[in-house]
């Protein structure tokens, strides 16, 4: 998916594509040895659960060759197992570099507006597909990111693997050097190789979905003026723009399977099959079927154009929703994703919901 406005941001530090690379740990024998004392942790973290952490740093201490996980409060939730979906508050920081790649917690965060086109047990999940709290509380639920544990996505792989094994609700903090944290480009982007980066989780939640996972039932026809959309059993939706129509002006959104899973709530995180083209030349743009998983994102939070936040609201685990969105709810004049979503572009999504978190 086209990176959130926080993404952005740890893409916009490294501006390189290695960023999104597994970068490859030390797996030398040496490693092994059970004589070797364990790797402390260079930051300290502390601070109440609910709450921004309070972070320092020993300037003069040396950041381990090896990924370092400590569990600073731990949950009593469901434990979270790799390939599951995750929201989560995160602070990540280059230590050397005394630089914020990004905060979840920071009151900036919470009102940007979202620049990204999207984004248990089955589509259930332990504590059901997307448990039960919303994302902060309160009547604003606060922006947080939903990642799939050990899968490259909006942050690394390897900053998230480590969450594998522990408990939702806990508040976890990975440390390792740059290279390792942000992939080989880190020291092509100028942070020296013994930078050490620092990332703190709070699991706000966990849910395990099938990420190949679509929607399922027989398929309505569409509403006329809108785009059809043809399906042929586990290949993505194909979606065609009706010759020589003018987009509608307005937010469009059609059930076209309806679902009868968990209802969306605003703070949640939807995960998602979906593929998006413009109206303009119904070419693609981007697809979670082409990388065959479905990707995260929360709603209801402008972490994602105001199009998926109103049209995904209060639809069903199970739904396949057609979107189409003007571009007063998308993107509006800008140029996105490298020149694929012209200024002004009317965006048209096929969503398949398989499960919340």
């Amino acid at each position: 998916m086209i990176p959130t406005k926080r993404a952005r941001r740890v893409v916009a530090v490294l501006a390189v594509p290695a960023l999104f690379l597994t970068a490859c740990g030390s797996e030398d024998s040496d490693s092994s040895d059970d004589s070797s004392p364990a790797a402390e942790p260079v930051a300290t973290v502390s601070g109440e659960l609910d709450s921004p952490p309070e972070i320092s740093v020993d300037g003069d201490a040396q950041v381990s060759d090896e990924t370092v996980v400590e569990v600073v409060n731990e949950g009593d939730g469901a434990e979270v197992k790799e390939g599951d979906f995750v929201r989560v508050d995160v602070v990540g920081q280059v230590m050397g570099a005394d630089m914020e790649l990004l905060n979840t917690w920071a009151s900036g965060e919470q009102a940007g507006g979202g620049e990204e086109a999207g984004g248990g047990e089955e589509a259930g999940g332990g504590e059901e597909a997307g448990g039960g709290e919303e994302a902060g509380g309160g009547e604003t639920p606060r922006q947080q990111f939903v990642v799939q544990v050990g899968a490259e996505s909006n942050l690394p792989a390897p900053a998230t693997t480590p969450l594998a094994g522990t408990k939702t609700g806990s508040r976890v903090q990975v440390e390792g050097p740059v290279t390792e944290m942000l992939g080989p480009g880190a020291t092509e982007a100028g942070f020296a190789e013994d930078d050490g980066v620092l990332w703190v989780f709070d699991i706000a939640e966990t849910v395990t979905v099938d990420a190949t996972a679509h929607a399922e039932g027989e398929q309505a026809a569409v509403e006329e003026g809108l785009p059809e959309v043809a399906t042929e059993g586990d290949e993505a939706p194909v979606i065609t723009i009706p010759e020589g129509q003018d987009p509608p002006g307005e937010l469009q959104e059609q059930v076209l399977i309806e679902g009868d899973g968990q209802e969306v709530a605003e703070g949640q995180g939807v995960i998602a099959q979906y593929i998006g083209v413009t109206w303009a030349d119904g070419a693609t743009f981007d697809s979670s079927w082409e990388r065959g998983a479905a990707s995260g994102f929360q709603i209801g939070t402008q972490s994602v154009v105001a199009g998926w936040d109103q049209g995904l609201a209060d639809n069903r685990v199970g739904d396949r929703v057609l979107l189409v969105i003007p571009p007063d709810l998308g993107y509006g004049d800008q140029e996105t994703g490298n020149g694929a979503i012209p200024p002004d572009s009317t965006l048209v999504f096929v969503v398949d919901i398989i499960g919340v978190v």
